[in-house]
C-alpha cells in the first residue's frame, strides 16, 4: 500500500527530504507520491511524510 497527497497539500516541502525512498517530489500543483517507490515507511512505526506534515490528515492518505 502507498500513500498519495492531496489538494490539501500547502506545499511546505517538509515531508520531502524525510521520504527514505526518495518517492516525494514536487508536483505542479502540490508534493506528489510515486506509488511504486511509496513503502509507507514499512521498517517505521509510521509514515516520515506524516510525522512532518502540518496538516497530515487532510494532505497525505493511504491511496
Amino acid at each position: 500500500m502507498a500513500r498519495k497527497i492531496t489538494d490539501a497539500c500547502i506545499n511546505c516541502g517538509a515531508c520531502e527530504p524525510e521520504c527514505p525512498n526518495e518517492a516525494i517530489a514536487a508536483g505542479d500543483e502540490y508534493y506528489v507520491i510515486d506509488a511504486d517507490k511509496c513503502d509507507e515507511c514499512a521498517d517505521k512505526d509510521e509514515a516520515q511524510c506524516v510525522s512532518v506534515c502540518p496538516v497530515a490528515d487532510e494532505a497525505i492518505v493511504k491511496a
